[in-house]
């Protein structure tokens, strides 16, 4: 079973991937798409679904550890 800590360390270190993965993409994808590419709002959408992901990796994972039998 995982303390607390290392929920949130795994978590954080799950999304921080995420969130390079996704700031790479969305340079990569956008003007593929013709898109216009804006880094300052890319990165505010993707911080915040950063955090949203943090949190939800996090109440998740202590969820199935807490009511893992």
């Amino acid at each position: 079973m995982q303390t607390k800590k290392q929920s949130f360390v795994e978590s954080l270190a799950n999304v921080t991937v995420g969130f390079l993965v996704t700031i790479i993409s969305l340079h990569i994808l956008f003007p593929v798409l013709g898109i216009e590419n804006h880094s300052g709002k890319n990165t505010l959408i993707t911080i915040y679904l950063t955090v949203l992901s943090i949190l939800r990796n996090y109440l998740l994972r202590r969820y199935f550890n807490k009511n893992q039998t």
